[in-house]
């Protein structure tokens, strides 16, 4: 029995405003058209609330993202690791930010400065020295070392005029800038509370890849802001729970859900207790110091403020539940198939309402092709296995 993902009530009131007011570009009417028939039209009763429960038109003016949202699922997890450090967050910044020239074809030249600024960063070994652990400092001096050269690289093919080879140095860098902010991760940032001992964990992050109909698809799960729901997620993996499963929803510029399993059951039925596995609704903040459970953002008062883990990116993987039930979801989960145009990143309607726990990283054309019926032929844990914590008897 499908467990669909619901929308979460929206007054026309709302619809209307948000439309009239968001500060995106809708180039075509058809697509304001599936905009709407997305967020108002289901196959399990979506509802519309009274039009006084609505956030005002101000409130949703104030919540439009200020410059442009992060929109690359590697640079939210990047972005997401529990660090506390500014130069290398700096250096990450400066490096994100030049795909912007980039892209709008403005010369070379103009992102020399930024180059020279994450130079000048580097060269201060010893601030980011200050976060990595003393065993790991090793490390963490031979990665700068290759970004140093990575940067006099990328100053080649500035002079050189060449984009692409811009491009390729970019990512390098981004790579490594993520490998040393992985090394200043130390230890787990927080309890998961005690009511949720009973389910497995993943105290840091995994990497599964999945092979489907239509090809290979690579994720990144992230228990560092949603432990449970990521822990669950592996378990499930290793378990081969998702192996010959069908993809059971797929809706274009919106999402794939797969892991409705045979049967009447809608999600995973536990063969030590021979009940239904469910998984809190469970959110980080940002700011927060541990998630937000049992409770979507909007019924906790904070509907402005913004999750760790948004729905900003082209794959974000989220856990499917019914629409009234937070605490309902199990072993179906969705890709979320971002398309700026009409779920703009930062303003989208699921934010903290549904529980993103990764992203995928490798294989995001896969996505578009799976169907309804397509089969997820294999799924397996490549890295991360030793983060999974099972619960104790």
């Amino acid at each position: 029995m499908a467990r669909t993902l619901h929308s979460a009530p929206i007054a026309n009131t709302l619809l209307q405003n948000w439309l009239q007011n968001c500060r995106c570009s809708l180039r075509k009417g058809v697509q304001t058209i599936l905009l709407i028939l997305l967020l108002l039209v289901g196959t399990c009763g979506w509802g519309i609330v009274p039009a006084q429960a609505a956030p005002s038109q101000d409130m949703l003016l104030s919540a439009l993202p200020q410059g442009n949202a992060v929109t690359s699922g590697k640079a939210l997890l990047r972005y997401a690791l529990p660090i506390d450090n500014e130069p290398i967050r700096e250096i990450q910044e400066l490096l994100e930010d030049i795909s912007e020239p980039l892209r709008a074809r403005k010369r070379l030249s103009s992102i020399r400065g930024s180059i020279t600024r994450v130079e000048r960063l580097l060269n201060n070994q010893d601030d980011i020295f200050a976060s990595v652990p003393p065993e790991r400092r090793a490390d963490a001096g031979f990665i700068m070392t290759r970004m140093g050269m990575d940067i006099n690289g990328m100053r080649t093919a500035i002079e050189d005029n060449n984009k692409e080879g811009v491009w390729i140095k970019r990512a390098e860098l981004l790579e490594e800038v993520g490998v040393l902010e992985s090394l200043m991760v130390e230890g787990f940032p927080f309890e998961v509370p005690e009511e949720y001992s009973n389910l497995p964990q993943l105290k840091g992050r995994a990497t599964i890849e999945m092979e489907t109909d239509k090809g290979a698809v690579v994720l990144v799960v992230d228990g560092y802001n949603a432990p449970v729901t990521a822990g669950n997620f592996v378990d499930l993996v290793q378990r081969g729970f998702y192996d010959g499963l069908d993809v059971n929803r797929a809706e274009e510029f919106y999402v794939v859900q797969i892991g409705d399993p045979p049967g009447k059951a809608a999600g995973f039925i536990d063969p030590k207790t021979n009940e239904y596995r469910a998984i809190p609704l469970e959110i980080m903040v940002k700011g927060d110091d541990v998630p937000t459970y049992g409770i979507t953002l909007e019924d906790a008062g904070r509907f402005l403020e913004e999750p760790v883990l948004p729905f900003s990116a082209y794959g974000a993987v989220a856990m499917a539940r019914p629409g009234d039930e937070p605490d309902g979801g199990s072993s179906q989960f969705f890709f979320f198939l971002f398309e700026p145009n009409l779920t703009p990143a930062g303003a989208n309607l699921l934010d903290g309402r549904y529980a993103v726990f990764g992203y995928v990283i490798d294989g995001t054309e896969t996505l578009s092709k799976l169907k309804v019926g397509d089969k997820i032929r294999s799924a397996k844990v490549i890295n991360g296995l030793e983060n999974l914590v099972e619960p104790t008897a």
